[in-house]
């Protein structure tokens, strides 16, 4: 290995924002903070999904909402086709 061109794995201390909890581990990433530590906003102590407080919301369901946008259009009632055609001559009282 060359020398000069891999970062240092040092231990560090995490500080979760969410939680306040905080603990140690190696890491080569770098403090950006002048108390030395890597600060986060959510750890899998207070994330949702690790928890098993995560709620699913998808109320009208996303296949049923696609089906409803992009479904063939149904063609226009006989009523309103009958409507828009030119009338015959029987209807109109020309021969």
């Amino acid at each position: 290995m060359r020398a000069g061109i891999h970062p240092v794995y040092e231990l560090r201390t995490f500080h979760c924002y969410g939680c306040g909890t905080e603990w140690q581990t190696r890491t080569t990433i770098e403090p950006h903070t002048s108390d030395g530590k890597i600060h986060l906003d959510i750890c899998s102590n207070c994330h949702p999904f690790f928890t098993g407080k995560q709620k699913l919301i998808d109320k009208a369901g996303r296949v049923e909402r696609y089906r409803r946008r992009y479904s063939k259009k149904e063609a226009p009632a006989e009523g309103a086709a009958a409507e828009s055609a030119e009338p015959t001559p029987a209807e109109t009282g020309k021969q």
